[in-house]
């Protein structure tokens, strides 16, 4: 399996690479820049969607640029190599992939290509209260008012929320309809909306549903199976977006060690300290190539769940493991507010708390090893 990019996706990497640099190279700009409402800069925003960011997973007649999963994953990397605060994933990958996926043509080309133009940014409020990771939603009901709908509960978290200019929700329908999709205006009358600020610098809010009316996504109906495969293809994309954070925490703890002197030499000429940094260095590339293979199962048409649970195991794993190292080989720097390998942990952290943890993906994907073959490791049939 190739796992190398074509010289498009190479000049992509770079073209991202070089603006997301000038943006938060300077890891204190990001410090400064999360502190504030809306938590992301809106210029960065602009210029993401200038250079077709912003619709680079959407067909040409919406306003795309009809690129597929691993330019996605490409540019969810290099937003993680700084952690920039930006809601590419939330709005293009989960929000994004939703619209596209069950939207009607006139709810895509409206959506869609106002989010490829920057001006405006949708959100999905799917998390509620109570409950791990679900793809089906019960804390908020829809009930049909003559042609449109009106939805109420609460949804919480719902990353960037707050800001959201129209949001996804997911509701449930009546009797055994199942869940359904639809689409709320930021400005639509019911709704309150409490953001606040995450751990990682991020924004989540609460969304509260009153009556507020809302508008089917596409034909309507259980939703459900949707909603399931573009949480998949987010966990993937959150899967590149640490790859990119734990290279980035494992070059600055190597540079670290190769500078920082204890004893009258620097920390690598200490053999545990190396071997522990070698170690990082094997859960990252692990976590690579899953993630990488993950993305190109989801081109190639297969089994995009369950290569998001196994992308999301392997990452979940090295980002602890590479987080906690870079924290304790820095020593007490690690854990300050002004050094940003703190940082990288605690959006690391955020990340796998987002759609399923680690130990929740191991959960789904040891209740399917029933249904696989058993093989005789000595390469004789299996007649038990």
């Amino acid at each position: 399996m190739d796992f190398n990019f074509d010289s498009e996706q190479n000049d992509l990497r770079e073209a991202v690479r070089g603006l997301l640099e000038r943006a938060y190279g300077d890891s204190e700009v990001r410090r400064k820049l999360v502190a504030n409402d809306p938590g992301f800069d809106e210029k960065t925003w602009s210029r993401l969607a200038e250079m077709g960011l912003l619709g680079l997973p959407f067909a040409e007649e919406h306003g795309g640029m009809g690129a597929g999963p691993v330019e996605v994953a490409i540019v969810a990397e290099e937003m993680g190599r700084v952690i920039a605060p930006e809601p590419f994933i939330e709005a293009v990958v989960l929000a994004g992939g939703l619209i596209a996926a069950v939207g009607t043509d006139e709810q895509k080309g409206e959506l869609l290509g106002a989010l490829a133009e920057g001006t405006t940014i949708p959100a999905f409020a799917h998390a509620e209260t109570g409950t791990r990771w679900v793809p089906t939603a019960s804390a908020v009901t829809a009930t049909q008012a003559g042609d449109g709908w009106t939805l109420s509960g609460t949804k919480e978290p719902v990353p960037n929320g707050a800001r959201a200019d129209v949001l996804v929700v997911s509701a449930a329908l009546a009797g055994d309809g199942g869940t359904g999709l639809f689409l709320v205006q930021g400005d639509a009358s019911g709704l309150t909306r409490t953001g606040y600020r995450t751990h990682d610098g991020g924004r989540a809010a609460n969304v509260r549903f009153e009556s507020t009316p809302a508008v089917a996504l596409g034909a309507g109906g259980d939703q459900t199976a949707a909603i399931e495969r573009a949480l998949a293809e987010a966990r993937i994309a959150y899967s590149h977006e640490s790859i990119g954070a734990m290279d980035t925490a494992l070059r600055t703890t190597a540079e670290y060690l190769k500078t920082r002197k204890q004893f009258g030499v620097t920390l690598n000429r200490f053999q545990a300290l190396t071997f522990r940094a070698a170690d990082m260095y094997v859960s990252l590339e692990l976590a690579r190539s899953t993630a990488l293979w993950a993305s190109m199962v989801q081109d190639a048409g297969g089994d995009v769940v369950s290569a998001a649970d196994r992308a999301r195991l392997q990452t979940s794993r090295a980002g602890r493991h590479i987080g906690k190292e870079a924290i304790q080989l820095h020593g007490g720097i690690g854990v300050t507010a002004e050094y940003k390998v703190g940082h990288y942990t605690s959006r690391l952290t955020a990340i796998d708390h987002l759609l399923g943890d680690g130990d929740w993906a191991a959960d789904r994907l040891a209740a399917g090893v029933a249904a696989h073959e058993t093989v005789d490791p000595l390469g004789a049939p299996y007649t038990g």
